[in-house]
């Protein structure tokens, strides 16, 4: 079962991604971490994608998809994988798909996360971060892990929050990539949404990133 996994920052995408893995022994690949590994290793894909990330440049494709490609094809994915955080636009999105066939990969199910944009931005800066444990759920947003004022909801620690997560500024341009549905990564969930439907060998879900988390993991559970 090989999934590709969309879904904004603040949908909860990464837990769920996290879950499946747990639940079905099924490795978790995320792109910023194919990069790192990539790079911490010496590869030689690894070293030209530092040289774009030094200079502050995107990676271009033809370095990030072998890249993927070649973490895809370990041992450990040969049954199957969840791949999360590429692509990132419908051109990566084609590119991607083209390259999956070449090298006789099946992608089987595609996962969308749908969820309103301003909620999304609430999440994330509603996180707040036990100092305790960063595992203890707590969001000034979310009512069922809304914390104690500023003491953790299930130690009673001191929370604190991440920079990033406080960043307005920031936060709306990830969302502004992930929510254009012309070239953005909607664009490149859409593209295979159509592929779904024109070839039928593509599972396609659609989950409302709304509700708590476990209701969110039974619909996935469910429908997957």
């Amino acid at each position: 079962m090989n999934i590709l996994f969309f879904g904004p920052n603040g949908s909860g995408k990464g837990t769920q991604g996290a879950i499946l893995k747990d639940k079905y022994n099924t490795p978790h690949i995320e792109s910023g971490a194919i990069f790192r590994e990539n790079i911490s290793k010496g590869t030689e894909l690894g070293q030209k994608a530092k040289e774009y990330i030094d200079r502050g440049d995107l990676v271009p494709d033809e370095i990030t998809i072998p890249m993927i490609l070649d973490r895809l094809q370990q041992d450990d994915c040969k049954s199957s994988w969840l791949l999360d955080g590429f692509p990132r636009n419908k051109h990566q999105a084609i590119k991607l798909n083209e390259s999956l066939k070449e090298a006789n990969m099946a992608l089987d199910i595609v996962v969308e996360i749908i969820l309103d944009r301003e909620i999304a931005k609430n999440r994330i800066m509603g996180r707040r971060l036990c100092v305790n444990d960063n595992n203890h759920p707590n969001n000034i947003y979310i009512d069922a892990i809304k914390p104690d004022g500023d003491q953790c909801r299930v130690c009673g620690g001191d929370l604190k929050t991440r920079d990033d997560d406080q960043d307005e500024t920031a936060i709306d341009k990830r969302h502004s990539i992930y929510y254009d549905t012309d070239t953005g990564t909607l664009a490149s969930s859409y593209y295979f949404k159509d592929l779904a439907a024109k070839e039928g060998s593509i599972k396609y879900i659609i989950l409302d990133g709304s509700p708590g988390v476990k209701d969110v993991t039974a619909e996935l559970v469910s429908k997957l």
